[in-house]
């Protein structure tokens, strides 16, 4: 499928927030406490983020640190992307 290692991991956390998040919109429509919608919320946001993390890291380690090693890119093209990708943290 992929040659990212950390790929797996990322789409496993991904389909687990999809699962809380229609799992939040069933509590909105069951009118559930606001309290309790809130802490939901805050628990998907958090999985989203950590597997946002946790791709943008890879693609440092792995993408970027290879195609420096192994000569794919000069030095400004990596420079650029590794800033690029950054933004996402």
């Amino acid at each position: 499928m992929s040659t990212h290692t950390s790929h797996p991991e990322i789409i496993k956390r991904l389909k687990r927030a999809a699962g809380h998040l229609k799992s939040i919109i069933d509590m909105l429509e069951d009118d559930r406490e606001c309290l309790e919608i809130a802490q939901q919320l805050l628990a998907v946001e958090k999985a989203i983020a950590n597997a946002k993390k946790t791709l943008v890291h890879d693609h440092i380690d792995h993408c970027l640190e290879h195609a420096v090693k192994k000569g794919a890119r000069n030095a400004g093209e990596t420079v650029r992307e590794f800033k690029e990708i950054t933004k996402y943290l």
